[in-house]
């Protein structure tokens, strides 16, 4: 394992310095400057600065699947710990997970999982001392207990079974409690698939559907923390202002019961709420600011007064005296159960005390909404992974006890609170589990304030290490201000949540708040089941968690019945908090920074990849399903610098081969030697070369091959590049202008080789001539691009000359076709038979015949002409040297003519005969087409048993003096 490995590289940055403009590419070349900003990798020597300290203790490291992972070895290491080399086998683990360690009579810690980020420290062999881990009692199951029976219970539940009677209210609370108690298996399932670090549902969410769904997720969810420690705040200041109604600084209203006035009802100003609830607000949060330990300590005390309170209630409904019918409580009675059976919605004002002229209208729909933050708290254990003792066993018991727990209690009180009183008391006195409860009400009145205060503070401390937890992970830069360090407190993100709370507090009115904190928790619930059946549903090999009870269908029907309850409650709401998820997750998408956590839509994007290339077949694609699939040779002729994995101008010539961009393009090169000895150097290229393509914004996928020599690794690599029909069916590489100037001999050979083995292969061929001068996407181009058909080559220059069409560099040029015809007779036969081929296959060109009579080269005079004589000489020269010489060394030896080490027939009249038609097409090309934006021409293929210098030749004399030209 390198050093690159375990960091995923350093900082990239492709070094080039100025200079002029060169043709070919030179590192000096301007084409390079582009790349200035790309880095092909950090050296080994860059990176090995940057690596984590990770000192080797005896116990081994699962990633968050299970899996055994190694720790990496550097030299400080091995120096220090050779004792534990077995231990980078997972010797060590083994050890540990069987129990054999015990025999040594050593203490074995609970494995952790650190986040990503942070440094592992062990010492002597060991880990470090950590705080006292939580069971699944104090770590799981209290707090989630806590949090789940809350104030709603005490001042909101009898209100909500007068209002929705008995049986609307069992249907309620079995409707809430099934989502959550689907949602908690979920989480079980999740939970128990590897370790969970910070964030709780966040970390969740964000490594099974991708960074931008958790991120967006995970902020609706500290939003509601935030605003679900405001609804806590003004329950407790609610309970106390009811407690002592002297305590209130402004005068309290009086409401007619459905317009009597039988008995004067006293409702909390709203003024008062909010002076105490911000009060309250300050003080919790300079608690939060003074230390989470605190908290800690003290948090399980606060569930003994809410317990006891439960009692109590529990006593005096059953003790309620059945004399005292003025007071609306009749005790246990069977009168009062069939009188409280049915609903009996109303309208009330903004405090909810019934009044015929309130502006509030209640139905089910609404009481779903004011319920529902009575089961939400089943996160509380999920939260505090870092502190339990075994997560995987702790947080699935937990949090379904603490559920079925909770939904037990609530359908147990709503057979007792629906038989115990008057529904008129039901609706009028909000506090009356107070006035039920034995043997006082002050207990009541204690056990709600410290249970909401204790709720308050779980959110108050819970939603900033959330919100620290996201900004830790580096996704959003706008968070990068609520990052903290290892061991230290989010006082930032403590101070902005407090900001939020007290805004929500100001607003002063309960119920217009827990629609809010509804919609968000259900966003979080919601996530959560996605992401189980996702996980689930894909069963990657990487899914094997340990909760077993557990199904697909489950999470499915648990994301649809939280969907369901949000718009149940209000489509309004539910539709803001879906556009502010949205937008979060465009922003995240588009700001964010990447990050590949392995989630659960990449096991679906590739099982989808999968399904499709199994439903595609092996067989031919039809005419009308078929795709350009460029293989792009980046350094055929490996005259680029070390630095440049490829040409600039090849990515953006391969974009211009897609209709619109879409499409995939492979870029692919060859590394001389062997395998075993360059397999690291084929890793940090095929990187650089990755790094280019991302660089270039185009469609496509890097691959790097070792071979002995180019002309096999091509032959490798035409033959096995590609699965069934996805493999590439064009070869795409920049013509080899450099080769005579450079004097490289092996060219022609390698060039020849290259087009031969595609015609074996039945791929085509495109060889791009003047790249350097390709225009990219922001410079317009005018005049024509003309097409000389020569060729039978299945429709492809013209394929690609309407491709051409669709780019905005092209799309102001017009095509033109030429044809060529031996006599004036077949002309105009001709150049219909290609109109109704163009018209039937729905393209627009002009088509041009050009009639060549005979060959003689000297029939026609002009500029173009003398130049192309000119290139004709000089080649009718070379070959004739270049034969002479092949046959002196043949005669020499005693051997049959030989070229490039095979033997070859050579005809120097079929040469002279090539050579003269390539003249005659390129004085045609210069004479008709010197001004055009780009000139495409059918490559002719290299004839059988001839020399591959004299087939360079031709092709030499075919692009003389032509600008921008295209061969295929």
């Amino acid at each position: 394992m390198n050093n690159g490995d375990l960091e995923g590289g350093g900082d990239e940055a492709f070094h080039a310095k100025g200079g002029r403009k060169y043709s070919p590419v030179r590192p000096h070349d301007r084409a390079v400057l582009e790349m200035s900003s790309m880095d092909p990798g950090s050296s080994s020597s860059d990176s090995h600065s940057s690596i984590r300290k990770i000192k080797v203790g005896t116990q081994g490291k699962l990633d968050s699947e299970g899996r055994e992972g190694s720790v990496p070895d550097n030299d400080g290491v091995n120096g220090l710990h050779r004792e534990h080399k077995l231990e980078l086998f997972g010797f060590d683990s083994l050890v540990n997970i069987l129990g054999l360690k015990s025999m040594t009579a050593e203490q074995i810690p609970a494995p952790s999982s650190p986040r990503d980020s942070e440094d592992v420290s062990i010492t002597n062999g060991h880990p470090k001392p950590s705080d006292v881990k939580m069971g699944t009692m104090m770590g799981v199951f209290v707090p989630c207990l806590q949090s789940i029976l809350g104030i709603i219970y005490y001042i909101r539940f009898s209100w909500i079974i007068g209002m929705g009677g008995i049986g609307e209210s069992l249907l309620l609370v079995s409707f809430c409690g099934l989502c959550t108690f689907l949602t908690g298996i979920s989480l079980s399932a999740i939970a128990t698939n590897g370790a969970m670090k910070g964030g709780g549902p966040y970390y969740l969410i964000g490594r099974a559907l991708g960074p931008e769904v958790g991120v967006s997720i995970g902020l609706c969810f500290f939003l509601g923390n935030a605003v679900a420690g405001a609804l806590y705040v003004l329950g407790a200041v609610e309970t106390f202002l009811k407690a002592l109604p002297s305590a209130g600084i402004f005068t309290e209203t009086t409401t007619k019961v459905n317009g009597t006035v039988s008995e004067p009802i006293k409702s909390i100003s709203t003024h008062d709420l909010q002076i105490y609830g911000i009060v309250v607000t300050i003080i919790l949060c300079i608690i939060v600011f003074g230390g989470v330990k605190m908290i800690n300590r003290v948090a399980p005390a606060f569930l003994v007064p809410v317990l006891f309170s439960v009692f109590c209630i529990f006593i005096g409904v059953f003790l309620a005296k059945k004399d005292d019918l003025e007071s609306g409580v009749t005790g246990l009675s069977l009168e009062s159960f069939k009188d409280n059976w049915s609903s009996d919605y109303q309208n009330t004002n903004s405090a909810g005390i019934p009044d015929a002229e309130g502006k509030v209208h209640w139905n089910f729909n609404a009481l779903v909404g004011l319920f529902f933050p009575a089961v939400t708290g089943i996160m509380a254990g999920s939260n505090r992974s870092a502190s339990l003792k075994d997560t995987q066993r702790s947080i699935p018991i937990g949090t379904l006890a603490a559920t079925l727990a909770t939904t037990g209690l609530y359908l147990v009180s709503v057979f007792l609170f629906g038989a115990v009183a008057t529904r008129d008391k039901l609706l009028t006195d909000r506090l009356l589990t107070a006035t039920i409860a034995w043997p006082f009400p002050a207990i009541i009145h204690i056990g709600i304030i410290l249970s909401t205060l204790g709720a308050a503070l779980q959110s108050l401390t819970g939603a900033p290490r959330l919100l620290a937890a996201i900004a830790n992970d580096d996704i959003l830069p706008v968070l990068n201000y609520f990052k903290v360090g290892d061991g230290s407190e989010p006082n930032i993100a403590t101070l902005f949540t407090s900001i939020i709370c007290m805004g929500c507090v100001i607003i002063g009115n309960l119920d217009l708040i827990t629609p809010t904190v509804t919609m968000f928790f259900l966003l979080c619930y919601t996530g959560v089941n996605l992401s189980c059946f996702l996980l689930d549903l894909l069963d990657a090999p990487s899914w094997r968690p340990r909760w077993k009870f557990h199904h697909w269908s489950l999470s499915l029907l648990g994301a649809s019945l939280c969907i369901v309850i949000m718009f149940l409650i209000s489509w309004s709401f539910t539709v803001v908090s879906l556009a502010l998820a949205s937008l979060i997750y465009y922003y995240v998408s588009i700001k964010g920074k990447a990050g590949d956590w392995g989630d659960g839509f990449k096991s679906a994007y590739f099982q989808l990849a999968l399904r499709s290339l199994r439903s595609l077949g092996a067989n031919q694609v039809h005419p009308k399903n078929w795709y350009p699939i460029p293989l792009i040779f980046c350094r055929p002729w490996g005259k680029l610098p070390e630095n440049v994995p490829c040409h600039p101008k090849l990515a953006d010539f391969a974009n211009c081969m897609k209709k619109k961009g879409r499409g995939m393009s492979i870029f692919v090169n060859i590394l001389d030697g062997d395998y075993h000895e360059r397999a690291e150097d084929a890793k940090a290229a095929c990187k650089q070369l990755d790094t280019y393509i991302n660089y270039k914004n185009c469609e496509g996928v890097a691959e790097i091959v070792v071979a002995p020599n180019m002309t096999e690794g091509f032959r490798g690599i035409v033959q096995t590049m590609g699965l069934g029909n996805l493999k590439p069916n064009i070869v795409v590489m920049r013509y080899p202008e450099i080769w005579r100037r450079e004097n490289l001999k092996e060219i022609p050979a390698r060039f020849v080789g290259i087009i031969n083995d595609c015609i074996v292969a039945n791929k085509a061929v495109v060889i791009v001539k003047g790249l350097d001068e390709w225009p990219n996407e922001y410079q317009r181009q005018y005049g024509t691009i003309d097409l000389y058909w020569i060729v039978r080559d299945g429709g492809l220059m013209l394929l690609l000359s309407q491709l051409l069409l669709t780019k905005e560099s092209f799309e102001s040029c017009k095509i033109q076709v030429f044809c060529i015809a031996e006599e004036d007779s077949d002309a105009e036969g001709l150049k219909v038979d290609v109109k109704k081929f163009l018209y039937d296959l729905r393209m627009q060109a002009e088509v041009i015949v050009i009639t060549i009579k005979s060959w003689d080269v000297q029939t026609e005079g002009g500029s173009q002409q003398d130049e192309s004589l000119e290139a004709f000489t000089a080649a009718q020269q070379r070959v004739a040297g270049y034969l002479a010489e092949i046959k002196a060394a043949a005669e020499k030896e005693g051997t049959p003519l030989m070229a490039d080490g095979k033997p070859v027939v050579v005809n120097e009249q079929q040469a002279e005969k090539f050579l003269y038609t390539t003249l005659k097409l390129n004085s045609t090309i210069l004479r008709y087409s010197r001004m055009a934006a780009v000139v495409l021409v059918s490559l002719p293929p290299p004839p059988v048993s001839h020399p591959a210098y004299c087939y360079m030749e031709y092709m030499d004399l075919l692009v003389e003096n032509v600008p921008r030209l295209l061969m295929g």
